[in-house]
């Protein structure tokens, strides 16, 4: 049994992109128009996308929540993987890029399942938060993580997931005095931890996958 991890390369990552992705050619043409919109080019990977399709199917989610859409390519794959009837809650404080997700959910057909929720997500969250959740996936600012998460988790099902995207924080989650974006690190430290010891999850996993995902179920 190996105790270091495989370390992911360029040839491996080319390998996994090539066979293990959730990327199709809508997807990649939501990426090239969203380039041409001007929206950064942050959006998870397609492995990534995979996996979450794979969680969604395992536990028949239909009720999802996203934190932090940007140009919504992490909430159209988790829709694709949805049956009919379930809904993405898409939070996402940018006007325009909520125009983007619309667009691009309509030129998919899956405009049903996805709920576009238009500004800051805490004070949309103070007021209405879905019921049942059976999936939350948090990607927003790394500061807000443990607000966002402590808003939702008692709205999470039990047996539903908690996830945290960029948990291995662009390589800088194991420093104790991060010089690359501090507070940024520093948030997701924090929310690892958080998560770590919540008294209502499970003890999470680090999922290695593009930066890294914290994953919990709740009790």
């Amino acid at each position: 049994m190996a105790t270091i991890p495989t370390l992911m390369n360029e040839a491996l990552s080319h390998y996994a992109e090539q066979y293990f992705s959730s990327e199709n050619e809508e997807l990649k043409q939501l990426l090239h128009e969203a380039e041409l919109a001007g929206i950064p080019s942050i959006s998870i990977g397609g492995v990534q996308g995979a996996f979450l399709q794979i969680l969604i199917h395992l536990i028949d989610a239909k009720t999802v929540v996203e934190i932090g859409s940007l140009a919504g390519y992490s909430a159209i794959t988790m829709a694709l993987a949805m049956k009919d009837g379930g809904i993405v809650h898409c939070y996402e404080k940018e006007s325009e890029f909520c125009e983007f997700i619309k667009m691009q959910s309509s030129r998919m057909n899956i405009q049903d399942r996805i709920c576009i929720h238009d500004g800051d997500a805490s004070n949309s969250l103070q007021t209405d938060i879905p019921k049942n959740i059976d999936m939350i996936f948090i990607d927003a600012d790394k500061p807000s993580y443990i607000h966002y998460a402590e808003l939702l988790i008692p709205s999470l099902r039990s047996g539903g997931l908690l996830i945290g995207d960029n948990a291995l924080a662009w390589g800088y989650v194991a420093d104790e005095h991060p010089e690359f974006e501090p507070e940024n690190v520093r948030g997701i430290q924090a929310f690892n931890q958080f998560v770590i010891k919540h008294s209502a999850l499970y003890s999470p996993a680090i999922v290695p996958l593009g930066d890294g995902m914290c994953i919990a179920i709740k009790k």
